[in-house]
């Protein structure tokens, strides 16, 4: 246990399988999970990947699943990259509507000047009637002065709605050749924090706030990227992905931070990682966790062996 961590690092080969990738190489990647429970079912966003190269190259195919046990995830909804014109997405973050029904947010590269993006999509009553032509931006390089910003990360806290997210900071006389692969996290450029945004409207227009969780002096050097956030007795946990250069921008690994206002985070994996796999890169990421019911629910990306990424899930006795 590091810290003041809420439960022991656990064991991610532990984890059952949720979606596997589409073959058994380095490169095909299912991943990218977010997880809402509605108080009746499961509901999971995730993301398909394929490698540079291949046909739909980089992250093609994201989808909407739901569950009633939190194992077992039936596809609802999907998007394509061709229908965002992007030459990739990454994660999405789904979350309940004011008034009812659902709100989708996008993260995708921007195709007018390849720099990533936040955007949401219209409230629908169930996510199988979600439409990509009422896309809007939330969160973008121009908005936020980064040089992108991606993976969103939503929470409600009484009339207050928190957005993280993941951004390159902004880099003075950062030509536009650092994008021209439309993908800034690849190139060693910049570093990349974690960013806090907030609504007064249920999530629709944001305020940005600037960094929340700066990168470390370690292993995390690199990125610090906050993929969730559980309300814990005194405060908040939250969990986030740690890298020390752009060469290891795929494999990135697990750590715990705690805050008390959601604006200041205080590292408890200063030192090392959190979890790692003993596999391949050692990558555990994306993870996002729930505390339902005296369990803790952990869904998270995990490197294999032959260098693929799966989606799995673990349930930990809380306390």
């Amino acid at each position: 246990m590091i810290g003041h961590a809420p439960l022991p690092a656990f064991d991610p080969l532990a984890g059952t399988v949720v979606r596997a990738p589409e073959k058994d190489e380095a490169g095909y990647w299912a991943g990218c999970p977010g997880v809402l429970h509605d108080g009746e079912r499961f509901w999971l966003t995730y993301r398909r990947r394929r490698p540079r190269g291949a046909a739909a190259e980089r992250g093609w195919h994201c989808a909407v699943a739901v569950s009633d046990d939190g194992v077992s995830f039936t596809d609802v909804w999907s998007v394509h990259k061709d229908e965002l014109r992007t030459p990739s997405m990454e994660r999405f973050c789904l979350t309940r509507a004011d008034g009812g029904g659902f709100l989708l947010y996008l993260s995708y590269v921007d195709p007018a000047d390849n720099r990533w993006r936040i955007d949401a999509l219209r409230p629908a009553a169930h996510p199988s009637e979600f439409d990509v032509a009422t896309a809007r931006p939330v969160l973008t390089a121009a908005s936020t002065g980064t040089e992108g910003v991606k993976d969103p990360y939503v929470l409600r806290a009484g009339p207050v709605t928190y957005l993280f997210a993941s951004y390159a900071e902004a880099r003075p006389g950062l030509g536009g050749e650092a994008h021209a692969s439309a993908d800034i996290y690849n190139v060693g450029a910049t570093t990349h924090p974690t960013g806090l945004a907030t609504s007064l409207d249920g999530g629709t227009e944001f305020a940005w706030h600037g960094q929340a969780l700066g990168v470390g002096q370690g292993w995390d050097r690199y990125q610090a990227r906050l993929n969730s956030v559980v309300p814990v007795p005194g405060g908040y946990v939250g969990f986030y992905d740690g890298s020390a250069s752009h060469e290891e921008n795929y494999e990135e690994r697990c750590g715990v931070a705690v805050s008390g206002d959601l604006f200041g985070w205080r590292r408890l994996s200063a030192e090392r990682p959190w979890v790692t796999s003993p596999q391949g890169g050692g990558s555990v990421r994306y993870l996002d966790a729930l505390l339902l019911e005296g369990r803790w629910w952990l869904y998270y990306e995990l490197t294999r062996a032959d260098g693929a990424h799966e989606l799995r899930v673990l349930r930990v006795p809380a306390g």
